[in-house]
């Protein structure tokens, strides 16, 4: 029988919803280009409950205390003598969100003798050190796709609400103001535009298309060229690099993963490259830009504006310069972690668990790593360090 450890973030600070503002989420059983939603045997959660804190458990302990499997949850993953820390001792399998990332180092690998599956409940692996599951024999997967078009439409919600000015406004009339002239002194259209992504994947070409009837021009450039039939529906300009693409526009949302040749892309130097009064968004991981080049390019005026939803580390600290700097709209890594989202990447982590117990193939689209080397998603997505 397996030990699995599973942390998740903490509770609401109620506790566990009691009601839900809607009674019910729309069915979706396939995204775009063809791929089904999560498949497993069965569930045992009502969808559009909250399933990713603690208290959810993922809908996942019925199903494996049934099973004589046992299941440790945690939200405590940091600091000397974590639970998380305690309990991988011996754990046979680790899920976590990316939102609330169980940050597996080599350190933490080496540590974790029984370890065979890391899962992410979510897209987005790099708090798994991919190269020492590698060397360790761990196989690492994720519920590709789960929530790709919840983190494109937030991309979308926050391009719009930096060159609108929507968060600045809204707060005029939270203080109970009616300053018209201070909310559009810095309102733009989007229309008309030059917007570009940084990777155009599942969430990248989901903005895109999600953008286009906006009448803005789109760029985009990424290792894996569009076919020519999409570039020209949706009217694309490709560029062979970030560099290349970049001066071009006025907005540019970063969609891709992190992986050495992303980790601190967008530098002093990058950035410096862009339009005077541009808008950076990036929902995809933190670590591609840098910290402290983002605030000084706030604050100096190079950027107009820095939307996003990712930290490092997660959860931020109290003084992490971007809670205080100018113009930005971040949230706390909630932009894949919707109760819609939540039903696909609790349903796609159990489909993961009944594969392994069978010893059945994980879908190909949910592998990262597998047999010693990137596999599946893994291979089209990621590098490692030895490349």
């Amino acid at each position: 029988m397996a030990k699995i450890l599973c942390v998740l973030y903490d509770d609401p600070t109620d506790g566990q919803p009691t009601t839900y503002a809607r009674d019910d989420l729309p069915v979706i059983d396939h995204y775009p280009g063809g791929q089904t939603t999560p498949t497993p045997q069965g569930t045992d959660f009502t969808p559009g409950h909250l399933l990713g804190s603690v208290s959810g458990e993922l809908g996942l302990r019925s199903f494996l205390e049934s099973r004589g499997h046992t299941l440790v949850v945690t939200s405590d993953k940091e600091g000397a003598g974590s639970v998380f820390d305690r309990e991988l001792v011996d754990a046979d399998i680790v899920i976590s969100q990316p939102f609330w990332p169980a940050y597996l180092t080599a350190e933490r690998i080496a540590t974790a003798k029984n370890l065979k599956l890391a899962v992410t409940a979510g897209i987005g692996s790099d708090h798994v050190d991919l190269d020492a599951a590698i060397s360790n024999g761990v196989t690492v997967a994720e519920v590709t796709y789960c929530n790709s078009i919840s983190v494109a439409e937030h991309v979308v919600m926050t391009v719009l609400g930096l060159v609108r000015n929507f968060i600045p406004s809204h707060q005029i009339v939270l203080d109970g103001g009616w300053n018209i002239a201070d909310a559009v002194s810095r309102s733009y259209d989007l229309e008309g535009m030059h917007v570009g992504t940084v990777a155009a994947g599942r969430i990248g070409l989901a903005v895109l298309r999600r953008l286009a009837p906006f009448d803005v021009q789109l760029h985009y450039t990424d290792r894996h060229r569009l076919p020519e039939a999409v570039e020209q529906e949706l009217n694309l300009t490709w560029h062979e690099s970030t560099a290349d693409m970049v001066p071009h526009c006025d907005v540019v949302t970063i969609n891709a993963p992190l992986h050495p040749e992303t980790e601190g892309l967008f530098d002093d130097k990058l950035i410096g490259t862009m339009k005077r009064g541009a808008y950076l968004i990036n929902t995809a991981r933190a670590k591609i830009v840098d910290r402290d080049a983002v605030d000084r390019a706030l604050r100096g005026g190079q950027l107009a504006g820095y939307g996003g939803d990712v930290w490092y580390p997660q959860p931020a600290p109290a003084d992490h310069p971007w809670r205080t700097m100018p113009h930005h709209a971040m949230t706390p890594h909630i932009s894949g972690s919707s109760l819609s989202a939540q039903a696909r990447y609790a349903a796609g982590t159990r489909e993961i668990l009944e594969s392994y117990f069978a010893g059945t193939p994980i879908r190909d689209e949910y592998l990262i790593v597998e047999g010693g080397a990137l596999a599946g998603t893994g291979a089209h997505s990621y590098s490692t360090k030895e490349g």
